[in-house]
């Protein structure tokens, strides 16, 4: 049996669509509310005399609105499926939502479908919506799907923007992937596309004042801002992380082995000890009576251990047994290599070559060194 998923704190469960639980955050009340109180107003000029259920009408016009960017993040995560990504959760918070995709597109093929699938769903319910909006009575019903209309047709719109983390950000991630070959250099560009972006919404509300000479309001202000920063902060993680991301190729598993001996494991620790000092050996290979690999040498464990009890010590108790996620591909290397320490933790791995023969040990310590200095 799988263990349930750990929901992010601040987060409630409202249900599974899709195959994906769909979280609602904190900050959605907020928004929600806001536009509770933004839209009661309205409400009261198409149906005067409703008193505090004009305020009802107005959040329920914000579950419609979150409704339909659910509609948008159902799409990511079914095409991610579809493309055989898995998905995790997908959240509602103030600023939209979000799809967790857990693994990486291939190709850029991927990652096109994948994130130009939401901004279209959004254009497609904004369509629609207008198209009701024809045909409908004036009343509410209208005004929500006026509201809608507007409100998709711009997500979709703005979306397509090509600045990261939006979605047109990762589009244009993807145009740069396909025409250059490098997922590094697109991610770079489209994380510079962010930060033109967040400039660009520092200055709008200012733009008013240009022509009008009048100063912007300070809701108009701090709403942009906070819009900057978020754009700002996304595309500056997609540059800081492509730049590494560009130097992991560096790093080889094969290269960064220690040379290792293998001993029994019943072997007295200070006789294995001194056998791998002779051989210059920086790692320690215990073995089976049949010379199967058993365990790794732990060094923290070596070297928290007194001296003088290790001739009275089987090297064995203070080795690693050997599981499966110990044992890597003595050529893995670049991003493939961190993954697969980082999903398994410090210490040491059994490198085998492709016919089971041991070539060494890497330590995770040996890794983090050589991967500032490819940084550095």
């Amino acid at each position: 049996m799988s263990s349930p998923r750990t929901r992010p704190p601040g987060t409630i469960r409202i249900g599974t669509i899709a195959g994906s639980d769909v979280l609602v955050s904190g900050s959605w009340f907020l928004i929600a509310g806001l536009i509770a109180l933004l839209m009661a107003p309205v409400v009261d000029q198409v149906r005067p005399g409703l008193g505090a259920l004009a305020y009802v009408a107005g959040f329920a016009f914000a579950v419609l609105l979150y409704g339909s960017v659910l509609l948008h993040e159902i799409s990511h995560a079914l095409m991610a499926r579809r493309l055989g990504l898995p998905v995790g959760d997908i959240t509602l918070h103030f600023l939209g939502g979000m799809t967790q995709i857990e693994e990486e597109s291939r190709s850029s093929r991927e990652e096109l479908l994948v994130a130009v699938v939401g901004p279209l769903t959004s254009l497609a319910v904004g369509g629609l919506a207008l198209g009701l909006v024809q045909l409908t009575p004036e009343g509410l019903p209208r005004l929500a799907l006026e509201g809608l209309a507007g409100a998709n047709l711009v997500v979709g719109v703005l979306n397509l923007v090509p600045a990261f983390p939006l979605d047109g950000g990762r589009v244009l991630r993807a145009v740069v992937w396909r025409f250059s070959g490098d997922r590094h250099r697109g991610s770079i560009v489209a994380g510079w596309g962010g930060r033109v972006a967040a400039v660009a919404a520092i200055a709008y509300p200012w733009l008013g004042t240009l022509r009008t000479g009048a100063a912007p309001s300070v809701v108009d202000v701090l709403l942009f801002a906070f819009v900057a920063a978020f754009l700002w902060q996304g595309g500056s993680q997609a540059i800081a992380s492509a730049k590494i991301r560009r130097r992991l190729p560096a790093l080889h598993a094969r290269g960064l082995a220690r040379r290792t001996i293998a001993v029994p494991a019943d072997l007295p620790l200070a006789e294995a000890v001194r056998r791998a000092r002779e051989a210059q050996a920086g790692a320690i290979l215990t073995t089976t009576p049949d010379g199967s690999p058993a365990g790794l040498v732990h060094e923290p464990a070596l070297l928290a251990t007194p001296e003088e009890r290790w001739p009275w010590m089987a090297v064995s108790t203070v080795a690693r047994t050997l599981d499966g996620p110990r044992v890597l591909a003595a050529d893995l290397a670049g991003e493939a290599l961190v993954e697969a320490v980082t999903a398994t933790g410090p210490g040491e791995y059994l490198l085998v070559e492709q016919d089971g023969g041991v070539h060494g040990v890497l330590v995770t310590t040996d890794l983090d060194a050589a991967f500032r200095e490819a940084l550095g």
